[in-house]
């Protein structure tokens, strides 16, 4: 099938040389965009489907989510043939054929089944949330609910494969607005409606910030494709020099509200708390892969020659973001309502300043293999900690379905109603930890500090080191506290298969990872490569 298009691409900005209006005839490689269009055109079959279906049917909206995930995951495998170069389309054509729009390689695949492995068990999570919900005066919308979770994982598997500026910000952006309303989802709750607003405007106006970073850069270079920004931004007019480092430097403001990087970060809190706690878990997850993948697309391959800007501005960020996501969560009442779910939200800032080390070492890399050994161990933690922390948010929702505050002092004594649950947290906490049993999470941690060290951030090291021994007081401190005397009489858990189901597979994942934590590394490094 093909699809006839006319491209008119403007030449550099500051020659006001126009290039003629080529026709474009291409065509489309439908193996290649098939997981992204899956997953959008079963959110639609959904959203259809809502309209016929009583609301005693509307759990097998669930159902069709599940097996629209599923399939998308199981066409990432024609993808993986290691015989094969990368597979691109909507590329330009003539001697500009080499600069593409969609481009699925390795790199891709890793962070699409990380989206996509995110999303589904984010929908185990939601299927047990909304049943819990029909009984309430809160009831989640299901055909709505289903059709932008969807809708949002379609645009985070786009955004791995997006090799242009102007993809990037769309994949971001349909990523971004169906989460917006996902948080505000629940009805008759003020919480939920303010939580919403807040993460609408802030991400609103680091959209904005972008957008004209990107207008500038195109000023400056005439292109938006990311292979020949990495080309044009070596040879810039010199009059053009500070137009571009502006423009290099607002473009990451959108990448950093995603990740939650500090001072960007100040939604993350209101917004996990008035969310549902599955929408807070893919949040927590799959919207900070996003915000990672472009991160590591726009600085390693488009902004390669602004390293000496985005290197040291990343390595601020990344001793910023940690130092305040542990400090504020260090400081959570065990008592306060929510305060479970309010030091989780705090911990993945936090454990967001440890993903930015590695990006920021890459900008002190002087050989290419040391920028993607760099960028490997970002998308390696990224993995271990999609693993381990859906399975906490997994336990927290099992907990809330009997403590409706979900207070951290609402688990002491988790062993004795539900022994299994009590462990399988503590190990995850351990995981974030890094501390044994917690395996992978060491050997993650381990992973980042090496390559701080390598690229010469002493100091940086020494500010992780730092952030990894106040962690670990909460981390322990919660931890400890599952394993005390119950107070009054232990009220058995029931677990719903769902939640058992994603419980049990992100155990496994990590204890598997834990005795092989090598794989996850040589997987993400072959990957980047």
């Amino acid at each position: 099938m093909t699809v006839a298009a006319s491209t008119v691409e403007a030449g550099a900005a500051h020659s006001g040389a126009v290039e003629s209006s080529a026709s474009l005839i291409q065509s489309v490689d439908w193996v290649a965009v098939a997981p992204p269009t899956i997953v959008a055109v079963v959110g639609l079959a959904v959203l259809v489907t809502d309209l016929f279906l009583s609301d005693r049917n509307k759990h097998l909206l669930g159902w069709i989510s599940l097996a629209g995930l599923t399939a998308a995951g199981l066409f990432l495998l024609p993808l993986t043939d290691s015989d094969s170069d990368a597979r691109s389309t909507f590329c330009l054509s003539g001697p500009r054929a080499t600069a593409c729009s969609y481009t699925v390689d390795e790199f891709t695949l890793v962070i699409q089944l990380l989206v996509i492995g995110g999303a589904l068990l984010t929908a185990l999570l939601s299927m047990t949330s909304l049943k819990d919900a029909r009984n309430t005066d809160k009831e989640l919308p299901e055909g709505e609910f289903w059709f932008l979770l969807l809708s949002s994982a379609a645009g985070a598997a786009l955004l791995p494969a997006s090799r242009d500026l102007a993809t990037l910000v769309v994949a971001l952006e349909v990523a971004s607005l169906p989460a917006f309303a996902l948080v505000g989802l629940r009805r008759g709750d003020k919480r939920s409606s303010e939580a919403a607003l807040k993460f609408f405007l802030s991400s609103v106006t680091a959209t904005a910030v972008t957008l004209l970073g990107v207008s500038f850069v195109y000023a400056a270079t005439g292109t938006m494709h990311l292979t020949e920004l990495g080309e044009k931004l070596g040879n810039v007019d010199g009059q053009l020099d500070t137009l571009a480092r502006t423009g290099v430097v607002l473009t990451l403001v959108g990448f950093a509200f995603k990740v939650a990087a500090v001072p960007f970060h100040f939604w993350v809190p209101d917004t996990y708390v008035g969310a549902p706690l599955p929408v807070a878990a893919y949040l927590s997850v799959v919207g900070k892969a996003v915000g990672f993948t472009g991160l590591i697309l726009v600085t390693v391959v488009a902004f390669p020659e602004y390293a000496d800007v985005w290197g040291p501005a990343l390595a601020a960020l990344a001793a910023l973001t940690m130092t305040a996501g542990n400090v504020a969560a260090l400081r959570q009442q065990a008592t306060r309502a929510y305060s479970a779910v309010r030091l989780l939200a705090w911990s993945s800032v936090g454990q967001a300043g440890y993903l930015l080390v590695p990006i920021a070492a890459a900008g002190y890399a002087d050989q290419r293999s040391d920028v993607l050994e760099a960028t490997g161990a970002t998308v390696a933690y990224a993995l271990m900690y999609a693993a381990v922390n859906l399975g906490a948010f997994a336990v927290a929702a099992l907990v809330g379905r009997t403590q409706a505050l979900n207070r951290v002092s609402d688990y002491r004594g988790l062993y004795a109603r539900s022994p299994l649950s009590a462990l399988v947290l503590a190990f995850f906490l351990l995981c974030l930890a890094g501390l044994p049993p917690g395996i992978i999470g060491l050997f993650a941690k381990v992973t980042v500090f090496s390559a701080a060290v390598d690229a010469g951030l002493g100091w940086l090291a020494v500010v992780m080191a730092a952030n990894v021994v106040i962690a670990l007081y909460y981390y322990l401190q919660w931890t400890a506290l599952l394993f005390r005397a119950p107070q009054g009489e232990p009220v058995k858990h029931r677990v719903p298969a769902p939640l058992t189901v994603a419980i049990a597979v992100t155990a496994v994942l990590g204890v598997a990872l834990s005795g092989a934590p090598q794989l996850v590394l040589q997987f993400a490094e072959q990957g980047v490569r």
